[in-house]
């Protein structure tokens, strides 16, 4: 019998090594676009509730016109009011004088609520006067055109621009265009500056008034003409510029509204007839 083969083996022979079988050890296509589509939805998540959170902000808590004072210039034989979907507009039922008031309410104001304060210019001189409807009842989004509120009174050759707080800082915005005239703010005054514009301007003001206070009106002169006619109204408060209730944080009005009304028709007029 023969014995086995029993040769040693080849000495160069070896045993490949073993190669890593982990798919963890960097990222693939497929996780980063998985990581990319869980981070989008996570930002569009919070802008949506950051718009939605908006929106309930700015259309809760509105303040309405007082139903007497809305009543008072609804009936008002000198005075027809209008509404579209921009403005309340507001013309004299006797002689037009082919003047107009662009008017922005202040933030979260209804439109309606200026009516009464704004209405005495009207009938005492036949001016014309457009309330807008600012968006989201905010005037510092809405950033429509000047031609938007203008062409609800296709008749009227001059426009001056004014508002309410809030409502007037964007109307100071409008003031720089070389086809407004005049600039009327109500307790109020401008973020940009006009002091170098040749516009006229008239800044009335209430003594009582602890939001747009006085103070503040006269620190911010300097971004105004030198011409700027300051009026101030005593007894009058924040929320005398409209008639829309008791606004927190402001002073006490000790001035009655139809008086206040009276004022502001005396002054605006005044103001356009001179220009």
């Amino acid at each position: 019998m023969h014995a086995a083969d029993s040769s040693p083996a080849d000495p160069t022979e070896s045993i490949a090594p073993a190669q890593p079988t982990s798919s963890n050890s960097t990222p693939g296509p497929q996780r980063t676009r998985r990581v990319a589509r869980t981070i989008f939805i996570a930002l569009a998540a919070i802008v949506v509730l950051l718009v939605a959170g908006m929106l309930v902000w700015a259309n809760v808590g509105v303040m309405q016109a007082e139903p007497d004072a809305l009543e008072s210039v609804q009936t008002n034989p000198a005075v027809h009011i209008t509404e579209n979907q921009n403005s309340f507009v507001l013309t004299p039922t006797g002689d037009a004088s082919g003047e107009g008031f662009v008017f922005i309410p202040g933030a979260k104001v209804s439109a309606d609520a200026y009516l009464y304060k704004l209405s005495g210019a009207v009938a005492e001189s036949g001016l014309t006067v457009v309330v807008t409807k600012p968006i989201l009842n905010l005037a510092f989004f809405d950033q429509r055109s000047l031609d938007t509120f203008t062409d609800a009174a296709p008749d009227v050759d001059d426009w001056i621009v004014g508002g309410h707080s809030l409502g007037g800082v964007r109307a100071c915005q409008y003031a720089e265009q070389p086809d407004v005239s005049g600039l009327v703010l109500f307790g109020s005054y401008c973020a940009n500056d006009l002091s170098e514009v040749d516009i006229r301007v008239l800044s009335l003001s209430g003594s009582n008034d602890l939001l747009s206070t006085p103070e503040k009106i006269m620190n911010a002169a300097h971004l105004l003409p030198t011409s700027t006619t300051f009026f101030p109204i005593d007894g009058a408060n924040h929320a005398s510029f409209g008639d829309y209730g008791v606004q927190a944080g402001d002073g006490i009005a000790t001035l009655d509204t139809s008086v206040v009304r009276d004022v502001i028709a005396a002054e605006v007029n005044s103001f356009v007839n001179n220009g």
